[in-house]
């Protein structure tokens, strides 16, 4: 089987290694030409909570060449147009897209590449980018080794292609297939637009969420939004280590303050925690927000759900993505403010 993963940052250099590792025909295939001249001739380093060392093989894209069996997707959402369409001369017949991206891509991969090629997967780890060649493992190293991953085919079926890619990602770590991988897809994606949205939108980390009352009840309401889009979309949310998400939906406005503390009971240990989308407004780059919390918002709109609180919050990250800038907690604060009084 031949196999590429389509975007070889933090979590793809650490996948690409392991594989490599395991003796699979593996290709890491990334844009940054400095980080693919480095995996070529010192080989993939991970470091952290593990240190390892291997050959590994890393070209850009437009040294793609046959055709692939299996492609581990680890890029951004923003690119996946581009990014999709240049493969699709690299595909044969039976090719599989494994979809490890951020929110709920799938629907919109399987758009370009085709449903039946398209399988949902959760990437279980952290890591963080380094330099050139080098990724640093944040998860502790046997609890890695045991919940890396988890996959699942669009339809819940456990298939013999989906046993067969089971066998190859844990090489990396423990891989678990789930019959219901897009309500566990759309539980993270509820987090993600709680937290790292508001995170995003506030200039602040986890905590900073948690610890105002005003931006702390925000998060219960884009929580709210999320469950009841998911619901008319006709999602099963997914537990999340044993806790039902879709409990923390509202009925009656005397549930916010309960759901508020179910939220620092569940956020307890994230709390120094600061999306990746706001880093990439520290770094003036486009954030995933469209991906994230644009996507409840443009279902809610087709469904016929309000969403004025995920939609407040791409207001102001996309605001600050075109200006270039970092959010303002002071300045945005007050929005939020005003439409929980009108809720």
């Amino acid at each position: 089987m031949r196999i590429a993963v389509l975007g070889a940052g933090s979590l793809g250099t650490i996948a690409g290694a392991y594989i490599a590792a395991g003796g699979q025909d593996v290709e890491l295939i990334d844009v940054y030409q400095e980080h693919v001249d480095e995996l070529n001739q010192s080989g993939a380093k991970i470091t952290g909570t593990t240190d390892f060392q291997v050959k590994v093989k890393a070209i850009t894209p437009k040294n793609m060449s046959g055709t692939y069996d299996l492609v581990l997707l680890l890029t951004k959402q923003l690119y996946n147009d581009s990014v999709l369409q240049g493969l699709l001369p690299f595909l044969n017949e039976t090719s599989v897209f494994l979809s490890l991206q951020n929110g709920i891509p799938e629907e919109k991969v399987a758009a370009i590449v085709g449903r039946n090629r398209v399988i949902a997967g959760s990437v279980e780890f952290g890591a963080t980018f380094i330099q050139p060649g080098i990724s640093s493992l944040t998860t502790e190293y046997n609890h890695f080794k045991q919940y890396a991953f988890q996959i699942g085919e669009l339809n819940g079926e456990t298939t013999e292609r989906i046993r067969q890619i089971q066998t190859i990602l844990n090489l990396v770590g423990g891989t678990h297939i789930s019959d219901n991988l897009v309500g566990t897809k759309w539980s993270k994606l509820l987090i993600n637009n709680a937290f790292s949205g508001l995170s995003a939108a506030l200039n602040t980390n986890f905590g900073g969420v948690l610890d105002h009352e005003t931006s702390s009840i925000s998060a219960v309401h884009i929580a709210d939004e999320t469950i009841k889009v998911g619901h008319a979309a006709g999602v099963q949310f997914a537990k999340m280590n044993g806790f039902d998400i879709a409990s923390l939906e509202v009925k009656k406005a005397h549930d916010i303050p309960e759901r508020v503390k179910a939220f620092q009971q569940l956020m307890a240990s994230s709390k120094l925690l600061k999306a990746s989308m706001l880093q990439d407004l520290e770094k003036k780059r486009k954030t995933e927000i469209n991906y994230i919390n644009g996507v409840v918002s443009e279902l809610g709109e087709k469904l016929g759900v309000a969403t004025p609180f995920n939609n407040l919050v791409v207001q102001l990250v996309k605001q600050a993505e075109d200006l270039q800038t970092v959010t303002n907690f002071e300045t945005n604060m007050p929005f939020f403010a005003e439409l929980v009084n009108h809720h």
